[in-house]
């Protein structure tokens, strides 16, 4: 039986502390800070980072150089036959599309997946990688499979502020000045490849029930049901907002009846600097299939 190495980048949430209990690699993400380049959990904390943004310095997201990607690929190799390299949805970044046309050198050894994920959910995909690796698949079978399933997964982010927003030219000045007197809290959704608004709460609390109530109705019409649960993850996401987090996870976790961990992790740099600190989210994704 081959021997399959699991790399993913950081845009998973996944730590280069965790990743080695996981068994999994992670290759970290540069930003670019006024100038300077940073990576993220190497030079880059996501302390720092939220401070960078308080302090409105120009933040900008950046593909992992060609020379990082095979770098981490080789050292992987070294210990393994085959790679499946796990990067965010390529609905969100080049850098997808520019690993599997570098995987095109390893005559097979590297497959690159694109099942469109981002943040927990491809966290799940790389912990679903290291399963189906251990029940015996070679890397072609898992990309096959993770790609089969790409679109059985859920998010939805309840932002705090519309600054960042305005930043990235997703919405006008005026609607954001509009918003921010109304203390409106918009609501994205990631389906698949895109992030889109999903719709807006005149507070926390409607945003976090809208939210639950999105994803009731996403279990029950895709992913098999509220008596599928066992069969479910749930995640929680957020960006510098810990104790809402927690609590939103136990909110969940009672109102889905949820027996299995939910976890409940920083959002991705790459999407925080998008929408800014105080955004909570919660995502659910199918389980692979036995």
């Amino acid at each position: 039986m081959s021997k399959i190495a699991v790399m993913t980048d950081s845009n998973s949430g996944i730590t280069q502390i965790e990743a080695k209990e996981m068994g999994i690699t992670v290759l970290p993400m540069p930003f670019i800070i006024d100038g300077k380049t940073y990576y993220e959990d190497i030079s880059l904390t996501q302390e720092e980072f939220y401070e960078k943004l308080a302090q409105n310095a120009d933040v900008s997201t950046s593909q992992p150089s060609v020379e990082d990607v095979l770098k981490y690929w080789d050292k992987a190799l070294e210990d393994a036959d085959e790679l499946v390299y796990i990067p965010m949805s390529s609905g969100l970044s080049g850098s997808c599309s520019t690993a599997q046309m570098l995987s095109k050198d390893y005559n097979g050894r590297v497959q690159v997946v694109d099942n469109q994920r981002i943040s927990v959910t491809q966290r799940q995909s790389a912990v679903d990688a290291m399963e189906l690796a251990g029940r015996g698949m070679n890397a072609a079978q898992i990309k096959e499979l993770l790609e089969q399933e790409k679109m059985q997964s859920s998010i939805y982010i309840m932002l705090d502020t519309l600054t960042y927003l305005k930043k990235g030219g997703r919405i006008t000045p005026a609607a954001a000045a509009l918003g921010t007197a109304l203390r409106l809290k918009p609501v994205l959704q990631i389906q698949g490849e895109k992030l889109d608004a999903f719709t807006i709460a005149r507070t926390k609390k409607q945003g976090v029930a809208k939210m639950i109530n999105a994803m009731e109705t996403d279990i029950k019409e895709r992913f098999g049901g509220m008596e599928n649960m066992d069969h479910i993850h749930i995640e929680v996401a957020h960006t510098a907002n810990e104790e809402a987090a927690k609590e939103f996870e136990e909110e969940l976790r009672e109102h889905f009846g949820v027996k299995n961990e939910i976890i409940c992790n920083p959002l991705s740099l790459s999407v925080s600097c998008h929408i800014g600190p105080g955004a909570l989210a919660v995502a659910c994704s199918k389980a692979i299939p036995e």
